[in-house]
C-alpha cells in the first residue's frame, strides 16, 4: 500500500509539468498569431464589428409601412475601401447609444465634420445650406437631394476618385437619378459624347455649369445659369485658347457674340434678350451639321421665332457670330472695314474743323468782342 503510495505520489509530479508545457505552448501559439495576423483585424473596433454581425449578413433590410424596402446591408468591403474607412460607425450614427439599437437611426448629419474650419481637415459644405437643394431640404421636402443621394453612404470616395459618384466621369449619371430628361439630353449632347464616349476629361459635365454644392435656381441673379451670367459660363471652355486648338472648337464665339445686338443689350442688364442656351440649349447642344440641332439651317427659323414671333427662312439667312475684322467674312470685312473708316475720317475731320473755326474766332478777335459785350 505504501509502495502503490509512493508510485502515485512520484507520478502527479510529471503531469503537472506536462500541463504547465501545455499552456507554455497555447501561450506562445497566441502570441505568434498576435503578430501573424494583420493589424486591421485587431484594431477594428469592437462595436464595428457588432454593427456587422446584422448589416453584414447579405438581404438584410425591413419593409416599411408604404411597402418600400430599406436595405440594411452594409458591405463591408465597400466601407473599408472609403473615404471613411477609419471612421467609426458611430461618429455618423451619433445618435446610435447601444447595440443592438431599439429606435431607428435618424439621417446622418455630415455638417457634424464638414463645416467650415474644422480641426478635422473635411471639406466644408456650408454653401449647400444656401442652394435650391438645401433649401427644400431644410423646407421638408422628402424628395430633397441631401449628401448621401449624391456622393453614397458607406461607400464614399475621393472626388477625383474612379468609383467616385460625383467624379467628372460619373456625376452626371448621378444627377440624372432626380433630373432623367436633362441627363438623357446631356448623353446625346456634344459635350456629353465628348465626356461620356470620347472620355475627353476637359469636357463640360453638369457641375462645370451649375456649380457643386451651390447651385442655385435660375431666375437667381447668383446664379451660374442666371440669364446674364450664363456668358460668363460659357466662355470658360469658348474662349480658352488651349482648348480652342487641341480640340479644334470655333473661336471667337464669345467676343463676336458681345460685339451683335444681343451682346450688347445683355451687357446692359436685360435678361430677356438671346443669351447661348436661347440659340443653342442648355443640355441638348448639338453641332449645327446635326439634324437635330437647333441651330441647323432647318430649324433656326424656329429658335429664332422663339423671340422674333414672325422669323421665316428669309429672316434667317444672314450670318451669325460675324467678325468683321477677319478677311475671311468676304465683303462682310470690306464693309465693316469701310464704316469703321468712314466713322474715323468723319469724326477726325468734325474735329479738325472744330480746331480750325476756333483759330479763326481767336484770331479774328470774336472772342474778345463777345467777352467786351459781356455775352
Amino acid at each position: 500500500m505504501k509502495n502503490n503510495m509512493t508510485v502515485s505520489g512520484h507520478s502527479s509530479r510529471p503531469a503537472k509539468a506536462s500541463a504547465a508545457v501545455r499552456i507554455f505552448i497555447a501561450a506562445a501559439a497566441v502570441s505568434m498569431l498576435a503578430v501573424l495576423m494583420p493589424m486591421k483585424a485587431w484594431s477594428q473596433p469592437p462595436l464595428y464589428q457588432k454593427c456587422l454581425l446584422c448589416h453584414g449578413r447579405p438581404g438584410f433590410k425591413k419593409i416599411l409601412p408604404d411597402g418600400k424596402v430599406l436595405e440594411l446591408f452594409v458591405n463591408k468591403a465597400e466601407l473599408e475601401h472609403s473615404i471613411h474607412a477609419k471612421l467609426h460607425c458611430t461618429d455618423c450614427h451619433a445618435d446610435v447609444m447601444e447595440i443592438p439599437h431599439m429606435k431607428v437611426p435618424g439621417t446622418v448629419n455630415c455638417y457634424r465634420c464638414h463645416y467650415k474650419d474644422n480641426p478635422n481637415g473635411a471639406k466644408p459644405a456650408n454653401e449647400f445650406f444656401q442652394s435650391v437643394h438645401g433649401k427644400l431640404d431644410e423646407q421638408g421636402d422628402p424628395k430633397a437631394p441631401r449628401c448621401q443621394n449624391c456622393h453614397g453612404g458607406h461607400n464614399v470616395q475621393k472626388v477625383d476618385s474612379p468609383l467616385s459618384t460625383v467624379s467628372h466621369l460619373n456625376v452626371a449619371y448621378t444627377c440624372g437619378k432626380c433630373h432623367k430628361p436633362q441627363y438623357d439630353n446631356y448623353v446625346q449632347s456634344i459635350h456629353g459624347t465628348a465626356l461620356l464616349d470620347r472620355h475627353i476629361k476637359s469636357a463640360p459635365t453638369c457641375t462645370t455649369c451649375h456649380g457643386k454644392h451651390l447651385i442655385l435656381k435660375p431666375d437667381s441673379p447668383d446664379s451660374t445659369i442666371y440669364p446674364l451670367n450664363v456668358i460668363n459660363v460659357c466662355s470658360k471652355c469658348h474662349e480658352n485658347k488651349e482648348l480652342i486648338r487641341k480640340y479644334n472648337i470655333p473661336g471667337g464665339r464669345i467676343s463676336t457674340y458681345k460685339e451683335s445686338y444681343h451682346g450688347i443689350a445683355d451687357e446692359f442688364g436685360s435678361v430677356r434678350v438671346a443669351n447661348c442656351s436661347s440659340c443653342h440649349r442648355a443640355h441638348l447642344i448639338l453641332p449645327e451639321s446635326d439634324p437635330r440641332s437647333s441651330i441647323n439651317k432647318a430649324n433656326l427659323a424656329k429658335t429664332c421665332g422663339k423671340c422674333h414671333k414672325d422669323a421665316n427662312v428669309n429672316f434667317t439667312k444672314g450670318k451669325i457670330h460675324v467678325n468683321y475684322k477677319s478677311k475671311s467674312n468676304g465683303i462682310l470685312y470690306y464693309i465693316g472695314m469701310f464704316f469703321e473708316i468712314l466713322t474715323i475720317s468723319t469724326l477726325t475731320l468734325l474735329f479738325i474743323h472744330i480746331l480750325l473755326d476756333l483759330f479763326r474766332r481767336f484770331k479774328s478777335g470774336e472772342t474778345k468782342g463777345k467777352n467786351k459785350r459781356g455775352e
